[in-house]
């Protein structure tokens, strides 16, 4: 058993180098996203690579929309009930994001404005402002990086108050 386990750790190491030389090699436009802090190589090649080209969406944010990161709608009336999200698109790439902004959020995450945004969400109270805090802090962190890809311009985490 324990030799099983270290041939498995040995090839997870093989594939986290080889994800970082494609990262460095042939992807190089994923050395912009590796600046967002909670953001790694594999987030950052699987975002470009499920997107395909930057010219896809005219708007940044429609990101979070094609990734199923916004909430389902179901007006009736004066009803306007909160649903959940609509998980349409890649599975794989919202998981991850999703992992990114539980490490923004985390108790170990660097200050940066979308981090205090999101801790203002959570804090707003009830049984799921949690979670719905870390799927909002996700699709605005897709929205950024399809942002950050476009322009190539360097992540600034304190963007309000340089501005």
């Amino acid at each position: 058993m324990l030799h099983q386990i270290a041939d498995r750790t040995v090839k997870i190491k093989e594939y986290d180098r080889a994800i970082k030389q494609l990262t460095e090699t042939e992807y190089r436009e994923t050395q912009a996203l590796l600046k967002v802090y909670g953001v790694g190589q594999l987030t950052a090649l699987t975002y470009v690579l499920t997107l395909g080209s930057k010219e896809r969406f005219q708007r940044s944010r429609d990101v979070g929309c094609y990734l199923g990161l916004r909430p389902k709608r179901s007006q009736s009336g004066e009803r306007d009930p909160q649903l959940g999200i609509t998980k349409a698109g890649n599975v794989y790439l919202r998981s991850l994001l999703v992992e990114c902004a539980n490490h923004v959020l985390g108790r170990h995450g660097k200050d940066s404005t979308l981090r205090q945004w999101g801790l203002s969400l959570a804090s707003r109270g009830g049984k799921q402002s949690r979670n719905r805090a870390i799927v909002a802090v996700a699709r605005k962190l897709a929205v950024l990086l399809h942002r950050i890809w476009v322009t190539q311009q360097p992540y600034i985490p304190f963007y309000a108050k340089t501005a």
